[in-house]
């Protein structure tokens, strides 16, 4: 049937048109060499030797001589490489419906319910993606709209993304990777500094998009700034700057991507700045160690252990994000996604934009979340995160051949002196069946974010190999 209602008939008989298949690359070859030859040179490989994976259960993974190597890197299977509760949710769901978010289905209302529960009460609505990048994207889109303004501030290090708009304010994506015009970026907070410094920086990044006439739409950050080479602290540096875009007009984005759903030790990584959260009864509550220092976070150098400080008081709406974005742990593997945000906004944005997401919360990627989000909460992750991992931070600062290792909760980053040694550290624990990587601007800092279920024996067999790692190097 045509648009107008009637049958389509053709005046004349439609010929096919025929092309020459085109020649087919050999398949003879590795099978580095075979993936060469098909995907498109955009994709890149870890390490130095890579590793090809066949299997993964927990914090392992097993390659095809069934090796064992403990993953100290992926925060994406957070709950754990092929996790029985997400595969079985996943299966049975696959075969009973999946479908999109124009229809009722009580597994979405479910999932959301329990979600926004998690967060301070003043975030109160969700809008359900495929990826973190697409999150960014729309979050950007929703400050835009709201506030009549354009300009972004984001750190000078940091990855946000792959779409147009997400790409445009990762300056980490390397200096081919254009920042949008309206963007300005600005030095990541310091351990050693005042968090009243980082504020500074970005109330002057807020002036210069006012007098560009841009103005200020919003402060993008993510609450660890992983890609700025893991910088936890100052804790209160987040709400600080962000009065300062407030102030002008703009909006507060926390992109929890990567510190969301417990990794720091809190179970979203704005709450370790702010003290704000909602408990288990939905009521408002108080996050961190208050003035005594925010459990499982700080800053070890030289072996003197700098605690984070407190969070202070709590409570109060300008303590608490406009907007959260979510991604990469969500779904263990599947893809899915959110936008946390105020009510507001959302009926701002609905309003004037259409949106709509064909796979964004569909049933099977809900049915996954569900699992990981009960395993967080029923298994009291967050605290784990606190407790394994200052074991981590205090034992790779043990080894002495760190400046600094900086962390929150399983999520660690220990400063070396330059990106060749840091390769060299990360290509020497390959060899040995660990895996971390790098991050930083100079690409000089160990960055160590494993499964959330990694043990004290997965983190003993770690500190071992980093010693051996770090002795075939040399400190």
């Amino acid at each position: 049937m045509d648009d107008l209602g009637e049958t389509a008939r053709p005046t004349r008989a439609v010929q096919p048109v025929r092309h020459a298949p085109p020649a087919r690359p050999t398949r003879a070859g590795t099978l580095r060499e075979r993936r060469a030859a098909v995907l498109s040179p955009s994709y890149r490989l870890f390490y130095s030797e890579p590793v090809e994976l066949v299997a993964g259960r927990g914090a392992h993974l097993f390659d095809a001589q069934g090796r064992d190597f403990l993953d100290m890197y992926n925060n994406v299977p957070a709950i754990g490489h092929s996790h029985p509760g997400v595969a079985r949710a996943v299966a049975a769901q696959a075969a009973t419906l999946n479908t999109h978010t124009r229809y009722l289905t009580a597994g979405l209302v479910d999932y959301a319910e329990a979600l926004l529960d998690t967060f301070p009460a003043e975030l109160d609505r969700v809008t359900f993606a495929c990826s973190g990048s697409e999150a960014v994207d729309l979050a950007l889109r929703m400050a835009r709209c709201a506030t009549g303004r354009r300009g972004i501030i984001v750190s000078a290090h940091a990855y946000h993304g792959t779409t147009a708009l997400a790409a445009a304010v990762s300056p980490s994506l390397g200096p081919d990777n254009p920042l949008g015009p309206e963007v300005v970026t600005v030095d990541p907070p310091d351990p050693a500094e005042a968090p009243g410094d980082f504020a500074a920086r970005v109330a002057a990044a807020a002036d210069r998009l006012e007098e560009s006439g841009a103005g200020a739409a919003c402060l993008l950050a993510d609450s660890i700034f992983s890609s700025d080479g893991v910088r936890p602290g100052p804790v209160g540096a987040l709400p600080a700057a962000a009065a300062q875009v407030r102030a002008r007009g703009g909006l507060w984005v926390a992109d929890e991507v990567q510190p969301g759903f417990s990794r720091t030790g809190a179970m979203w990584g704005f709450e370790r700045h702010t003290g704000a959260s909602r408990d288990a009864a939905g009521g408002a509550g108080i996050s961190g160690a208050g003035a005594s220092g925010v459990a499982g976070s700080g800053t070890v150098t030289g072996g003197a252990v700098a605690r984070d400080g407190g969070p202070g008081e709590a409570g109060g709406a300008d303590d608490v994000p406009d907007i959260a974005v979510l991604g990469k742990p969500m779904g263990n593997g599947m893809p899915i996604s959110a936008v946390i945000h105020r009510e507001a906004l959302g009926r701002e944005f609905g309003q004037r934009v259409r949106y709509f997401n064909t796979f964004g919360g569909s049933p099977v990627s809900i049915a996954a979340a569900q699992v990981v989000l009960a395993t967080v909460l029923g298994e009291d992750l967050p605290g784990r995160a606190a407790r394994l991992g200052e074991r981590i931070a205090r034992g790779m600062a043990d080894t002495g051949a760190f400046s600094q290792v900086r962390y929150a909760g399983l999520f660690a980053g220990a400063q070396l002196d330059s990106a060749e040694r840091a390769q060299a550290v990360v290509d020497a624990l390959r060899a040995r069946r660990v895996l971390i990587s790098a991050s930083g601007a100079g690409g000089d800092v160990l960055k160590v974010r494993p499964p959330l279920i990694v043990d004290d024996d997965d983190i003993d067999r770690f500190l071992t190999e980093l010693d051996a790692a770090l002795a075939e190097v040399g400190r």
